[in-house]
């Protein structure tokens, strides 16, 4: 099941597990400084110390994951459609105005909102947005547009 839409009502991990799952390939020196904190403190919460709720809700919005689930395992893990990530939703807009500019403004959003959802879909633990694989994606809808 892809984990951005599962939910689950009973915590399965501690925090620190959690934590770990965020930082995934990253170095904790890199992770760190992706949610503004010090290395030392995130190394403290991954030897299991409890962050307070001010600096979970720091890591949960600079992750781009839910508090609830950062807190306390349940719920779910990604931020729902109350968060838009930005990046991807520029990259989205910027794939599709090269790849499809011919396209009437209103078929454009449903590429957008099509190659958003591919670039969230296929984000990796580090932020990395695919575009080139996105691209690919949007090129192979055009002949289904119109």
């Amino acid at each position: 099941m892809n984990t951005d839409v599962e939910q689950t009502s009973q915590p399965s991990q501690n925090f620190a597990e959690r934590l770990q799952v965020l930082i995934g390939d990253l170095s904790v020196s890199a992770f760190a400084r992706k949610v503004k904190l010090s290395e030392s403190l995130i190394r403290k919460y991954l030897r299991g110390s409890e962050p307070s709720l001010a600096k979970a809700n720091q890591i949960a919005v600079s992750a781009n994951v839910s508090l609830e689930w950062l807190a306390t395992g349940c719920g779910y893990q990604y931020r729902q459609a109350e968060v838009v990530d930005r990046k991807a939703l520029t990259m989205a807009q910027k794939i599709v105005f090269e790849v499809a500019s011919y396209l009437e403004p209103d078929e454009h959003w449903v590429l957008i909102i099509s190659a958003y959802q591919h670039l969230r879909s296929h984000k990796k633990p580090d932020g990395y947005l695919d575009e080139f694989a996105t691209r690919q994606f949007i090129e192979h809808l055009l002949p289904t547009m119109g």
